[in-house]
């Protein structure tokens, strides 16, 4: 008797695309943290779409209190921006990100891969070894790729909790010079004539101010 079944034939049929957004949106629900189409995908029966879900799961979502935001490479549920001021609360926070911690933050947001002496010759001074571990910590930067030159420094860049803690779906997305001074975020009196930085490396000016209202735990 001839089988017609193959090793590779699934065992039980693919579910329906209703189905599968089902599933996608129970996954964005329940963790924690963003999840990929890849964590998905495998965790998903065999000849599931997960990238199909997603978007007629997005469009779904369009215009509710709650959305779909992609963070970096992943995904997850987010209240819609326009009703972020319902769930905020005013609380007084016992320790904040020193100014060392947040100008060095702002220069590898903006600078990423940098080297530490990269971001000691931005910052013209020198970065302690405990304001890079507490930006470890905080799980807002990680270690990146080693630079190719002498010594092969290690170099640092964000991660995606610093651009899901910032609204942020990648680096690309943070505001530029003149939305940040737009936003009375940066000193506008080193504005040139021609409306350029007056000098160069005028990017890190100020940038810190970025990320103050947000100062986690030291």
């Amino acid at each position: 008797m001839t089988d017609d079944l193959t090793e590779d034939a699934p065992l039980f049929p693919t579910p329906p695309l209703a189905e599968q957004e089902r599933m996608v949106e129970a996954m964005l629900f329940a963790s924690a943290e963003p999840v990929t189409l890849a964590d998905m995908a495998a965790r998903m029966p065999h000849g599931c779409d997960p990238a199909a879900a997603l978007a007629t799961l997005t469009r779904r979502y369009d215009g509710r209190g709650v959305q779909i935001a992609r963070v970096g490479d992943a995904y997850a549920l987010r209240t819609a921006p326009d009703l972020g001021f319902l769930m905020r609360r005013e609380v007084s926070e016992q320790r904040k990100l020193s100014r060392a911690a947040i100008e060095t933050l702002a220069i590898i947001a903006y600078h990423q891969p940098v080297t530490r002496a990269e971001i000691e010759e931005i910052r013209g001074v020198q970065v302690s070894r405990g304001t890079i571990d507490q930006l470890l910590e905080l799980e807002w930067i990680r270690l990146g790729r080693r630079r190719m030159t002498p010594g092969r420094p290690v170099t640092f860049v964000v991660t995606e909790g610093f651009l899901d803690h910032f609204g942020l779906e990648t680096a690309r997305d943070l505001p530029g010079i003149k939305e940040l001074r737009a936003a009375g975020l940066l000193d506008s009196r080193r504005l040139g004539d021609d409306g350029e930085d007056a000098e160069a490396g005028e990017t890190e000016t100020g940038q810190p101010e970025l990320f103050d209202s947000e100062g986690g735990g030291e």
